[in-house]
C-alpha cells in the first residue's frame, strides 16, 4: 500500500506539475495587489481539490456504466501522460492543457482561480486521467482509498503554498530554472507513463 502511495504522489505531483504554476501565476497575477493574488490561489487549490476528489468518487462507476475496462483506460491514460511529459520535455504546447485563445481570454479576466487554474492547468485531463488509474484500483478499500485522497490533498496543499510563493520562488529561480526543472520531471512522467501503458497491455491480454 505505501509503495502503491508512494507511486501515485510521485506521478500526481510530476502531472500536475506545480513547479510550472510559478511563471504561470506571476504572469497572470502580474501587477494585482496581495489580497487578490491569496484569493486566487486559495480558490484556485480548492476548486481543483473538488474536481479531482469528485472524479476519485464517481470516475470508476462512470466507466463501469460506459462499458470501458481499467485496462483500456491504462492504456489511453498512460498516452496521455506520455504526450504531456513530451511537451514538458521538449517546452511544446500541444494544447492538453489549453490552446493559446484561453491563454489570452484568462489575462482578461477578473477571476483567474477557475480558468485556466483550476482547471485546465491543476486539475487537468492528465491529472484526473492519473487518478482515475488509481482509485479503480482502491475502490472498495476504505483506509487506502482515505490515503489516495490524502496524497490528493497534499499536492493541492503544495499547489497553493508554491502560488502564494510565488514572488519570492520567481527571484530564486526565475522562468529559466522553472523551465529546467519541468523538463527533468517530463523524462520521468514519460517513464511512469510507458509503464502504464504496458500494464495496460498486459491486463487486457490476461483478461481476454
Amino acid at each position: 500500500m505505501l509503495e502503491q502511495l508512494i507511486k501515485f504522489f510521485v506521478v500526481f505531483f510530476v502531472v500536475v506539475e506545480p513547479i510550472s504554476l510559478i511563471p504561470l501565476f506571476a504572469g497572470l497575477t502580474q501587477g494585482a495587489s496581495e489580497d487578490y493574488k491569496k484569493k486566487m490561489a486559495g480558490k484556485a487549490a480548492a476548486i481543483a481539490l473538488i474536481i479531482c476528489v469528485l472524479f476519485a468518487l464517481v470516475g470508476a462507476k462512470f466507466l463501469d456504466i460506459m462499458g470501458i475496462s481499467l485496462s483500456s483506460f491504462r492504456i489511453a491514460g498512460g498516452t496521455l501522460l506520455f504526450l504531456i511529459a513530451l511537451e514538458m520535455v521538449f517546452a511544446r504546447t500541444s494544447g492538453t492543457k489549453s490552446t493559446m485563445p484561453e491563454k489570452e481570454e484568462a489575462k482578461t479576466r477578473d477571476d483567474i482561480s477557475v480558468f485556466p487554474l483550476a482547471f485546465p492547468f491543476i486539475a487537468g485531463p492528465g491529472a484526473l486521467a492519473t487518478i482515475l488509474l488509481t482509485s479503480g484500483e482502491l475502490w472498495g478499500k476504505p483506509l487506502p482509498f482515505v490515503a489516495f485522497l490524502g496524497v490528493v490533498f497534499a499536492v493541492m496543499f503544495v499547489c497553493w503554498v508554491l502560488m502564494l510563493a510565488t514572488p519570492r520562488l520567481m527571484n530564486v529561480f526565475g522562468v529559466t530554472g522553472a523551465n529546467v526543472m519541468s523538463r527533468l520531471s517530463g523524462v520521468i512522467l514519460a517513464a511512469l507513463a510507458v509503464q502504464f501503458i504496458i500494464d495496460g497491455i498486459r491486463g487486457s491480454f490476461l483478461s481476454s
